[in-house]
């Protein structure tokens, strides 16, 4: 009782102390109550930035002697493996691919093949191990063991390019052969077709390779798109890439920079730091596809009752020969066909022959036999047209409906206009305002005259000619007649229109097209005028009349470039390419010079190729025949050309590394985003700062 009366006492004794107590108990209940008003998210602490670490491996990293067909690496934290079938390769190439998991803090890798004996394995993972939670980039990394008493650590590099335009190649193997003979000066070329690679690599984005876990012997390297997994060039279709350098792999101590970051935008200094580089490191594999050999038929194809055409797969000196088995064939066609004889198009001439809905022939055509030989063939075919005699004709009907219709709307709208403006009126008489209201309603009595002719259709070249361009016809049908009195041909002088010469004649290719070649002045205004009638096609169509105003521009609209090649073969050709890395025009180089006349300013870049053949094309190679594909390079910079400016430039082709060559921007394959740790700390703290 007394303890109470103590307590009561304490809390009770005057109304001052009252009062105090109470607002004392208030202050502290407001301060909780706005605490818990105010609940914030709570700060988890920063974000993990640390690449995951190995901690421990199963065999040990460059152990000797093992015998496991598995390998077990732990980190310090859960990780992923991105992409480990295009990532991940064994060196040797494995014929079984091996099973590679990630789980937990743990990869599994377990080789399906079985291991060789004193050779060096090497798994490179590349930049495929990630933590499980940021995302955090490991960085490379090779994992490397070997069955015998010692392993080997040299390593080459390189890059593999498109040999016809020199765009860096991703995903190709990159394989190496030892050429372990001494006496050796290089590998016979069976080895490539026969026997899968000693070491293997595979290709960036950039088109870069490294070969690890090499000896110090003589190695010659080798590019494949391998579609078989034989790790062997063993079909047609495969692209590679070869190249007649023999290499001994070498090391030397160096140094190299390396930036010190304070966070994603700024750093705190560039250090030097040493490090082992390995040499060769500037092997180029220039890759091809050959061209296939074999020769059959691909396919035939009729898309209408007066052409077909045939697909060959490669190239002939000889067109096929037809026999009709219907029909008969003497005659019958005109041919159209391109320079290797691999698509040949015929238009059938007589409309006896291709009103038939089918076409019974043979065709004797030079096949490959199953030695690789070129012999005689013989196919009997039916060429059925994909729109029949009956559907043509109900399309003719279709037409010729519709144009009566048309004609007889627009009769009743111009006998309505005529007999509204008075021209009939007082010319009428009793029988004729029956003859004109029996013709109102009886449309049997008006006399449809035949339907308009249906023109040949032509198209013609811009009406703006650079000088140095001539004036194209192009035709839908082939021509069988030209009338060229029908053709007419003026230079502008002033107001009056002088008529000049002109040579017109038909182009091997492309096909059914003719040129105007004139002497053009530059500024100065032509007129071309052809008559109805001048060409006369194989089925009998004429074309309408045409009357074009040509205009030749100035030469202050242009630019020249003159280009001085040093220390180049002489029967190189140089292109002039847009910003989408497309020729715009061609030349071959004469003594050591390329000249561009006539060109509109804008942003060019510039290709050469070495031209062996002198055909004025790119050639492919051939691994049979050793042979190499035509050089390719690229000046290394855009060059800017203006109008009224002559440019001059001299290019030392040989001067900076194919690889280097390509500029970025007309570079399709462009490299991949290099994986970096995404610094989340640093923008926590940026926008924590924003907030105050």
């Amino acid at each position: 009782m007394g303890v109470r009366r103590d307590i009561s006492t304490a809390y009770h004794t005057t109304p001052l102390h009252r009062g105090r107590g109470w607002g004392w108990v208030c202050f502290c209940l407001c301060i909780l109550l706005y605490s818990c008003a105010n609940i914030g998210t709570p700060d988890g602490g920063p974000f993990d930035e640390t690449p995951p670490k190995i901690v421990h491996t199963s065999p040990e990293f460059g152990a000797f002697g093992v015998k496991t067909n598995k390998i077990v690496l732990e980190f310090d934290e859960n990780i992923k493996v991105e992409n480990a079938a295009e990532k991940v390769i064994v060196s040797p190439p494995q014929v079984e691919q091996p099973e590679i998991s990630a789980s937990g803090k743990r990869i599994t890798i377990e080789l399906m093949d079985t291991l060789r004996p004193d050779i060096t394995y090497t798994i490179d993972f590349a930049d495929a191990i990630e933590d499980n939670n940021e995302g955090n980039p490991m960085g490379d990394y090779a994992f490397m063991f070997s069955t015998g008493n010692e392993i080997d650590t040299m390593q080459v590099s390189g890059y593999v390019l498109d040999a016809q335009n020199l765009e860096p190649i991703k995903g190709i193997f990159v394989g190496l052969y030892a050429l372990e003979d001494s006496l050796m000066e290089q590998l016979p070329d069976s080895v490539f077709k026969t026997k899968s690679f000693d070491r293997i690599s595979r290709t960036d984005s950039r088109g870069h390779f490294i070969v690890k876990g090499l000896k110090h012997c003589r190695y010659q390297a080798f590019a494949l798109m391998d579609q078989d997994q034989t790790y062997s060039f063993t079909q047609k279709s495969e692209m590679l890439g070869f190249n007649n350098q023999v290499f001994t792999p070498t090391s030397k101590p160096d140094l190299r920079p390396d930036t010190v970051w304070h966070d994603s935008i700024h750093y705190d200094s560039i250090i030097m730091r040493g490090y082992t580089h390995f040499y060769p490191d500037d092997i180029v594999l220039r890759a091809f596809n050959e061209k296939l050999t074999d020769r059959y038929l691909l396919k035939s194809e009729r898309p209408n009752l007066r052409e077909f055409t045939f697909y060959f797969t490669n190239r002939s000196d000889s067109l096929p020969v037809i026999r009709g088995l219907n029909f008969n064939a003497d005659g019958a066609f005109v041919v159209e066909n391109n320079v290797t004889n691999d698509t040949i198009k015929y238009w059938i001439r007589d409309s006896l022959i291709y009103n038939l809905d089918t076409l019974e022939l043979s065709l004797t055509y030079l096949g490959t036999d199953t030695l690789g030989q070129l012999v005689e063939q013989c196919d009997t075919m039916l060429l059925v047209s994909k729109i029949s005699k009956a559907k043509t004709d109900k399309q003719l009907a279709e037409a010729y409906d519709n144009w009566v219709k048309e004609y007889k709307a627009e009769l009743k709208k111009e006998q309505k206009r005529a007999k509204m403006e008075g021209k009939q009126a007082d010319a009428e008489d009793e029988d004729g305002k029956k003859k004109s209201k029996k013709s109102k309603n009886d449309d049997d009595d008006i006399e449809i005259p035949p339907m308009p002719e249906e023109f040949l259709d032509f198209r013609s070249s811009s009406a703006a000619l650079d000088p140095d361009k001539n004036l194209d016809f192009t035709f839908q049908e082939p021509i069988d007649t030209i009338y060229m009195e029908g053709i007419h041909f003026y230079e502008k002088v002033d107001t009056l229109l002088e008529e000049c010469d002109f040579i017109f004649q038909k182009l091997s290719f492309p096909h059914n097209t003719y040129r105007l070649y004139a002497e053009w002045t530059p500024s100065h205004e032509y007129v071309v005028e052809v008559d109805t009638g001048t060409f006369v096609s194989i089925y009998g169509k004429r074309n309408e009349s045409m009357k074009k105003a040509i205009k030749v521009k100035s030469l202050d609209a242009y630019s020249a470039l003159f280009i001085n090649l040093l220390n180049v073969d002489t029967c190189a050709v140089v292109q002039l390419l847009n910003n989408a890395d497309k020729v715009v025009k061609s030349v071959r180089a004469r003594s050591g010079k390329a000249d561009f006349y006539y060109v509109n300013p804008s942003t060019y870049y510039l290709r050469m190729f070495v031209d062996r053949n002198q055909n004025g094309i790119w050639d492919t190679g051939n691994y049979d025949e050793q042979l190499l594909p035509e050089e390719v390079y690229y000046y290394p910079r855009p060059l800017e050309l203006r109008a009224m400016w002559d440019t001059s430039q001299d290019w030392r082709p040989l001067a900076t590394p194919l690889y280097r060559q390509k500029p970025t921007a007309i570079t399709k394959q462009k490299p991949d985003k290099e994986k970096q740790p995404k610094n989340r700390n640093a923008e926590r703290e940026k926008n924590k700062k924003k907030k105050k």
